[in-house]
């Protein structure tokens, strides 16, 4: 069984940043794919980042390139998500997500890369 529980979430201003973690149990951390995913108010879910278990590869979503940094400690079996210049539009719950297939050299980049998905922390960033 996998469990994936994120933290780091809260109330930001716009331009502010945040700093999101994932603790992650049940599979073999070092050997995934990992990424996270989010859902705005009224929208569906969709790719925020993906990090191949290598640690070699980062994927950004068009929307938020340039403000993200993904990053992993497999030693702590813990995946972040720094995110920098949020804007309202971010709001949203932001979930952690792992990819089922280990040693996999597959992208991470987009929502289907990924099979698993924690319970979500809430991002939400006033104006």
């Amino acid at each position: 069984q996998v469990r994936l529980v994120e933290s780091g979430g809260g109330l930001v201003e716009a331009g502010g940043s945040l700093r999101l973690s994932c603790v992650g149990s049940g599979r073999a951390f070092s050997s995934h794919n990992m990424g996270w995913l989010r859902q705005r108010p009224g929208k569906e879910r969709e790719f925020v980042a993906g990090l191949r278990w290598t640690g070699d590869t980062a994927y950004y979503s068009d929307s938020m390139k340039g403000r993200l940094s993904i990053s992993r400690d497999n030693a702590k079996n813990t995946v972040y998500l720094q995110m920098n210049t949020l804007k309202p539009e971010d709001t949203a719950v932001y979930y952690c997500a792992m990819q089922a297939a280990a040693y996999s050299s597959v992208t991470a980049d987009s929502v289907t890369s990924f099979d698993y998905w924690g319970q979500g922390t809430q991002v939400t960033i006033s104006s």
